[in-house]
């Protein structure tokens, strides 16, 4: 299991999905990622997007104008 961290500040909707969904392929059943964004549109596009496509959304936080989604791949 590896945990990654993904910058995706400073991208609109539906880039930081898109980097998600990217990253995503790289990884491994287990892994971990966090997603770090600006956009507050991914407090709902990524949980949803991880509902579709099976993964886990293990913590998602607004902290200091950024927003932090901590997903589980599946």
């Amino acid at each position: 299991m590896s945990q990654e961290t993904l910058n995706a500040r400073r991208l609109l909707c539906p880039l930081p999905v898109i980097r998600t969904q990217d990253k995503v392929k790289t990884l491994k059943t287990g892994d971990i990622l966090t997603v770090e964004c600006t956009d507050p549109g991914v407090m709902q596009d990524i949980p949803a997007w991880c509902r579709i496509n099976g993964h886990k959304v293990l913590e998602s936080r607004a902290e200091n104008g950024e927003y932090v989604i901590v997903l589980e791949v599946i």
